[in-house]
């Protein structure tokens, strides 16, 4: 379901949006990071992610969110969910300051491993540039977004960093 936007920034203004972040790990231990183009947290380096849809199941969300911030369907059962996050920012996709919204996210944190035969064709639509990064690099980095870094100790907490 899409809305309108005039209707689309009455909802960021009166509700959390809920959505799915992907921390995408290969077998070495480096993550999958994009660059951001879009508010909120533009520039930023961050996990894939988006929006759940009213009415779409969480397995549904999860395949398409795949596919389309990824290149490639996964189902959430080849996931582990790290937990429940909670992203709070002063702007948003309608812009920052007086007269625009700040947004709320609700998320899903799923931990995704690949396999080493795994190719990912992630689209530039959202992210200018991708780059696979070494925990401890993102860890520290002030190009890496806070709710970014957020998911490293669950991470570390399920054995699943090198």
């Amino acid at each position: 379901m899409h809305l309108e936007p005039a209707r689309f920034q009455e909802v960021v203004a009166a509700t959390p949006l809920v959505s799915i972040d992907l921390i995408v790990q290969r077998p070495d231990g480096r993550i999958l990071l994009g660059q951001r183009l879009n508010r909120p947290a533009r520039g930023f380096w961050f996990v894939p992610g988006g929006r759940i849809r009213k009415n779409e199941s969480l397995d549904a969300a999860f395949a398409r969110l795949t596919q389309g911030e990824l290149g490639r369907r996964f189902e959430r059962r080849q996931a582990r969910l790290l937990g429940v996050y909670e992203h709070f920012y002063a702007d948003s996709v309608f812009g920052e300051g007086e007269g625009h919204p700040d947004t709320h996210y609700v998320v899903l944190g799923y931990l995704l491993r690949l396999d080493q035969a795994d190719e990912l064709e992630p689209p530039a639509e959202q992210h200018d540039q991708y780059r696979w990064w070494l925990p401890q690099d993102l860890g520290g980095s002030p190009l890496v977004h806070p709710h970014t870094q957020a998911y490293l100790p669950a991470c570390q907490a399920a054995g699943d960093q090198p």
